[in-house]
């Protein structure tokens, strides 16, 4: 069987998706490009890989079985392109970090900061969901991940460098706002407008209420923190979420932080990978500088 490195990236990009369209806009190539590269890997294998019902595609058998292998392959010339990087030094290399939606708010400040030490580097920034990073992560796919509190059910190195407290925020027109020591029996009285279930805040909220012996009302369920703020600010709700992405909110008076008995609710971010996976030297780099200097950085950020 004759295959291209080339031919399996594109079925990689397409079984991914399982759409020729999306693994067009990835690869940034044209769908017939796609569909051409698709066409000569299965001619080349004497198998169909992909079969269409209705106007969805699927996998095969033989290819799941090529995809399993694709990433293995894959994975092989990331190793390769490590050690040969490694051999350069960390003044040049490809970083791909994925980081939780709410750590978008300090992680570009961090990559922006690192970037000025080393000016022959290049970074892929995935900023997406709790989900999508555990599949990453299970998958293989970025260098370095950072995210709330890691599952202890996978193979990972996980390294805690920040406090990320959660605090209650409100309008500052709310009755509550101004008032100290707000006790838990008041705020049962509220209703929350909450992330979605599954998210690393949404999960450490229910876990304090339950812990505390309280049960939350919530309302409306939101996908990100920018809507939970929009939608606090509008008179829907209470929310609950990280101090670090509240900056911009206090210092316009937007929003105000709650002054909720046994609140913040202490949490860590944390910067993690697979376990036994081989970091690049720029990698290592960003891992060092996150653990040693994350702290500093963004402090020296917020008094500006």
């Amino acid at each position: 069987m004759n295959v291209t490195f080339r031919q399996l990236k594109v079925f990689a990009a397409v079984a991914r998706h399982l759409s020729f369209t999306r693994a067009a806009q990835e690869l940034h190539l044209s769908q017939p490009a796609v569909s051409m590269q698709i066409k000569q890997l299965e001619d080349s294998a004497g198998i169909s890989l992909f079969e269409q019902i209705g106007k969805k595609i699927y996998l095969t058998e033989a290819g799941r079985e090529m995809f399993h292998y694709s990433r293995s392959i894959a994975q092989q010339l990331v190793e390769i392109e490590e050690v040969l990087e490694q051999l350069k030094g960390v003044s040049r290399g490809h970083l791909t970090i994925a980081v939780a939606s709410t750590a978008n708010y300090f992680a570009t400040r961090l990559l922006a900061a690192f970037a000025k030490a080393h000016d022959g580097i290049t970074f892929s920034l995935d900023v997406t969901n709790r989900e999508s990073l555990l599949w990453q992560l299970e998958h293989n796919e970025c260098d370095l991940v950072i995210m709330g509190k890691p599952p202890e059910t996978m193979e990972l190195v996980t390294e805690a460098f920040m406090e990320n407290p959660l605090v209650v925020i409100a309008p500052p027109d709310h009755p509550l706002a101004g008032k100290k020591e707000i006790l838990m029996q008041r705020l049962q009285e509220e209703t929350f407008v909450v992330r979605e279930p599954g998210s690393g805040t949404r999960i450490a909220m229910e876990r304090f209420f339950d812990e505390q012996g309280f049960q939350l009302k919530t309302g409306m369920e939101m996908t990100s923190n920018e809507a939970i703020k929009q939608a606090v600010a509008a008179g829907l709700g209470l929310g609950i979420v990280s101090i670090h992405t509240m900056a911009l909110e206090l210092e316009t008076q937007h929003l105000v932080v709650l002054a909720a008995e046994k609140f913040p609710i202490l949490r860590h971010w944390y910067v993690v990978h697979r376990q036994g996976k081989r970091l690049s030297p720029i990698a290592e780099a960003f891992r060092q500088f996150v653990l040693g200097q994350a702290g500093e950085v963004l402090t020296a950020l917020t008094r500006r």
